[in-house]
This record gives structure tokens, sequence and C-alpha cells, in this order.
């Protein structure tokens, strides 16, 4: 048995005492009506905010995140679980579409279908390091799993253990209160005790926020299991930035400025992190760059880990032919770091796109200088897929834009405009996600009210009885969802 902070690595007993108790409760927590899973997330949401005097000194302590930063973040994990409320009372989400009967269908009769979306079952969450409220315990992902449906049994990040116990213990209680079923909710802790819930047949879908490595090697468990299972997994992405030439004329310095602030934010340890910035050749920035970054003062990392592997990455990228050192920055034997800053051009860039092109989870940030913009489609193709892309425009060049603009609209999730990628709305609309090595899975967001997707399943339901369909299907839709009808001879009604 190993500890981390006096909480103890679950055992295999205690493990499969949680995996039978979610099992057990899956099927009356899917059965819920929706605006019942809405209360129990609302009830989560305000234990948490009445907690707040505890939980963030706690997560200060574990993490060396600033006061503000947590209660900033602890208010966005309540805004999440109630965005959710709002997900179930909306109804959409279930996206219930029925085909009537028609004996004149213009391919044969057509038999009756019903067709909604259920939840999977019970959810394996990696909890993340960077954000210990919000991609943690009772974050982003817990929060679209149980709106789904799921139970979820959350996997707790080293990191931040005291508080990840903490956490636990009041969703637990807020949803026990709510009347949920026993079992809907459970956190574990230690790296073996998660790839064995990962490796159980309980398990029918996981999400991770980390490193690529770790990422990867939980991917290929999914994978390789009796029966696979969905794998969400958020791993890597270096964020480009691209200042064109009229930006550059117009408030270059200010971009200079703000793009420090942004790859510096958080020790550079935030997910959206822009690890490249291009700039026209003879630019003139330097000076600007290196004063705001010469500026700043240490910043403590989060983990001993994360420490490591910056240390590391940043050490591969300042040994990269072609080079140009602007600010070294320090690695101390503590966790405090200040940042660093290189140069390099588009040639030298693609030369050396293995030490350039990963992510360096920290503070560390490259300039490339390009020629002119008509080169800056033909880098795009060579990019690894990421999270975000960032433009910086000027006046009377955005047609000349458009084959960049296309170009990283295909390797991104999320494509900003006279903007900084850190800091994600938390939105129906928000896309958080991006092409391998970004996520896994592109065709989903971790963020946003759409992210409850990825524990959901279609099912159809073929000239059923009546009494036998599901609440989302019958025709008195006694939970008011919304609904696509198709009526014989072909017109559509949509409504509820």
């Amino acid at each position: 048995m190993s500890f981390t902070e006096d909480v103890p690595d679950t055992t295999a007993e205690e493990l499969r005492a949680v995996l039978t108790k979610a099992a057990t409760a899956a099927v009356p927590f899917a059965a819920l009506p929706p605006a019942e899973r809405g209360r129990m997330l609302a009830a989560v949401a305000g234990a948490l905010e009445a907690s707040t005097a505890d939980l963030v000194p706690l997560a200060q302590a574990e993490s060396g995140l600033p006061e503000g930063r947590l209660r900033g973040e602890l208010t966005r994990t309540a805004v999440q679980l109630r965005m959710f409320v709002e997900v179930l009372r909306n109804g959409g989400y279930a996206d219930v579409v029925i085909d009537r009967a028609d004996e004149g269908f213009a391919l044969g009769a057509r038999p009756e279908l019903r067709r909604a979306r259920f939840a999977l079952g019970p959810v394996l969450v990696f909890a993340a390091s960077n954000f210990p409220f919000a991609f943690s315990v009772a974050g982003g992902d817990t929060a679209a799993a149980l709106a789904a449906g799921c139970p979820v049994i959350v996997k707790a990040h080293p990191g931040h253990p005291r508080l990840s116990a903490r956490v636990g213990e009041i969703v637990t209680e807020a949803l026990r209160s709510a009347g949920a079923p026993e079992g809907v909710f459970g956190v574990v802790y230690g790296k073996e005790t998660g790839v064995a819930a990962l490796r159980d047949p309980v398990i029918t879908a996981a999400s991770f926020t980390g490193s690529i490595p770790a990422g990867l090697a939980l991917a290929r468990i999914a994978a390789e299991r009796p029966v696979p299972i969905p794998f969400y997994g958020e791993l890597g992405s270096v964020n480009p930035v691209f200042v064109t030439p009229a930006a550059l004329a117009e408030r270059g310095e200010r971009i200079a400025r703000e793009y420090v602030d942004s790859f510096t934010l958080g020790a550079g340890q935030f997910c959206t992190s822009p690890g490249l910035l291009f700039l026209p050749s003879g630019h003139g920035l330097e000076d600007v760059l290196v004063k705001a970054v010469s500026a700043l003062p240490p910043t403590r990392m989060l983990t001993g880990a994360v420490h490591a592997g910056y240390a590391a990455r940043r050490a591969d990228i300042l040994k990269a032919d072609g080079i140009r050192v602007l600010a070294e920055g320090q690695v101390g034997e503590g966790l405090d770091v200040t940042p660093t800053l290189v140069s390099t051009d588009v040639p030298t860039l693609l030369a050396q796109r293995e030490q350039l092109l990963d992510e360096a989870f920290g503070p560390l940030s490259v300039i490339v200088e390009y020629d002119e913009p008509a080169q800056l489609p033909g880098v795009v193709t060579g990019f690894p897929g990421s999270l975000t892309a960032t433009v910086h425009t000027g006046p009377g060049e955005h047609p000349d834009l458009l084959p960049v603009v296309d170009a990283l609209a295909a390797r991104v999730g999320r494509l900003l405009f006279n903007g900084w990628p850190t800091g994600v709305a938390v939105t129906p609309a928000m896309h958080h996600g991006g092409p391998f090595p970004a996520t896994t899975s592109p065709l989903h967001t971790s963020v946003g009210a759409r992210a409850i997707d990825r524990f959901l399943r279609p099912v159809v339901f073929q000239n059923a009885p009546e009494d036998l369909l599901p609440p989302q299907l019958r025709e008195d839709n006694p939970w008011d969802l919304p609904r696509t009808v198709d009526e014989p001879g072909g017109s559509v009604s949509w409504g509820r």
C-alpha cells in the first residue's frame, strides 16, 4: 500500500465494493426523470458553494494555486453543474426522433421507429492535476456523466488527495440527501486502482485529462479489453497563435505583452496555453517580449511529476538546432520556475518538428518568424492536432487569410480571432476538443453542454407496444422531451 498525504490507495476489496454499488445504481439512476437528476446536480452545486471556506484553503495547501484563482474555479465548477440542470430541463440531449409507420413509404412499408439516447452505464473519470475543482472530482466530466444518468467513479489525482477526499464526501452526501441511489458516485485512489477499474467490465466509458504517454497507455487498456469501451482523453496541445502584418503594425506591442500573460498564466499549466507565436520576420518585438518575461516572479508548479516533465521537455527544446534563447528562465530544485522564451524560423520549426511541436506543459513558448502569410497554410498542414489556434488580424487583409483559416480549422477544435486561448467558456456552443493528440476523440467536447453526448448511446424501438416503451419514447411524453416526428407522407413536426 502506498500513501499520498495520508490518503491511502484504495484496496482491491474496496474497489470491488464501489464498482458493485455503481452497477446496482445504474438502472434506477438512468430511469429517473431528467428533472430529478437536475435537482440532484443543483444540490451538489449548492453544497460545494456552501463549503468554499473549507475547500479553498485545502486546495491552496495541496496545489499552491492562489486563493482568487481557486475561488473562481470553484464557482466555475458550480456553474458547470447548473448548466447541466438546464440541459436536462431542455431535454434535447435525448435526441428523440419518431418515424410513424407508413404503408406508402417510397421504399416500401415503413415500420414505426422510435429513437432516443440512453445512459451508457457506470463511467470512470480520471481527475486532472491543473484544475483541482473544475476538472477533478466534481468537475465537468462528472457533471456530464451524472446528467446523462451514469453513475460515476472518480480516480482521484495524487496532486490533491485530501481535497479529493473532502469533495468526494460533499458530493456523496449531497446526492444522498437529494435521493440519489446508493453507489451513484464514488472516489478511488491509486495508479493501479485506476488501471484495475478501467479494466473492469462494470465500467462502460472513461474520461481522462493529462499527459500524452499516460493517456495513450490508458486508451490502449480501454481498447484492448474483451469488450472495448469509449475512452475520451484530452492529452496535449501546442495551441499556435498567428499574428498578421496588419495586426503587428496596428497593435504589436500590446499583442506581445498579452501573449506573455497568456503563456505564463498558471505557470503555463493550462491545456490551452499558447506554445507557438508566429510573427512576421523583422517584427521588432524582442525587447518587449524579453522585458515582459523577465519581469515575472518565480511561480510554483503543481506537482513534482509535472515539474520534472516540464524540465525534461524544456531541455529538449533548448538543445534543438536553430533555436535562439531570448529568456532562458530557471527550473530550480523545488517546484518554482520562471518562464523560458525561445525563437526560431519556419524552416527550422519544420525540420525540428519532433522536438518543437510537442506540448511543453509549463511556462515555455516558441516565437516563430515567417516571411509572408502565404507561407502559413503549408506550415499548418504539418502541425499536430490542437485544442485551439488563434489568429490576430488587422484591417483589410481578411480575404487573404482564408487559406490559413481553412487549414487551421482542419487541425483544431476552437479557432479564435484577436483574443487568447487561455480561458474556456462554459456554454452550450463550446467545443473543447480537437484532432489527435489534442484528444483521442475529436468528435466530442469535455466542456460545454454537448459534453453529455459522450455518455449516451442511441437505441431504436421498432413497432414496440406502448406499454413496453421507456418514458423517453412514450406517446404521452411524460418527461416532456422535445421530439422530431416524421409523419406518413413525409411531413415533419418538431415540438413536445
